[in-house]
């Protein structure tokens, strides 16, 4: 039946550190496997660079989606605090943040595969619970990250289906981040009008 544990992916917000000692912010999915966490960022990206060169990452668990959806749309400069056992830094606005030590790496053509070591887990603030635009934005800002491979019928209809949680539960923060996540849907549309 295969490990299931594999399976179960956590979208969170990674922090990694650019060449320059800069912190680097993108979103990006993590798996559970046992008791470690499988990082498997896209070829061709920063967050890839910057994990064969640092080795280290903090994982951070949000609930303001304009930071997973500003990322997504350009919008990375959100205030960072420094990590507490690694060379590098955690969103100030993170819940929680988990500090791994990438001690394993099976390279791949599309998506390398990091194993992370948990050094610690760090709580910030108490989880208050998602409302229904939270978790629309969340799937939005992953449609938006893969317009590139999906065609345009199946964008329209998920956003859709996604509007009507944003028109009944947003509060200002998701609707700044559904504001942004639309600018980039209508890029794509513009860019592929006849598609």
């Amino acid at each position: 039946m295969g490990n299931t544990t594999a399976q179960r992916i956590l979208e969170t917000v990674v922090v990694s550190r650019n060449a320059d000692g800069s912190p680097h912010i993108a979103p990006l999915g993590v798996r559970l496997v046992d008791d470690e966490m499988l990082l498997a960022p896209f070829h061709p990206s920063r967050t890839l660079q910057n994990l064969h060169r640092e080795r280290t990452v903090t994982v951070n668990a949000i609930t303001d989606t304009r930071i997973m959806a500003g990322a997504l749309t350009g919008r990375r400069d959100w205030p960072v605090e420094p990590a507490n056992q690694i060379a590098g830094f955690r969103l100030a606005a993170a819940l929680s943040h988990t500090e791994l030590d990438l001690h394993r790496l099976e390279e791949d053509d599309q998506r390398p595969h990091f194993y992370g070591r948990v050094l610690g887990t760090y709580s910030h603030a108490p989880f208050p619970g998602l409302n229904r635009a939270q978790a629309a934005v969340l799937e939005a800002s992953i449609l938006v990250s893969r317009l590139h491979m999906l065609d345009r019928e199946k964008v329209e209809r998920e956003l859709e289906y996604l509007r009507i949680a944003i028109d009944k539960t947003a509060g200002v923060e998701e609707l700044e981040a559904w504001g942004w996540l639309m600018e980039a849907v209508d890029t794509w549309r513009q860019t592929h009008a006849s598609d």
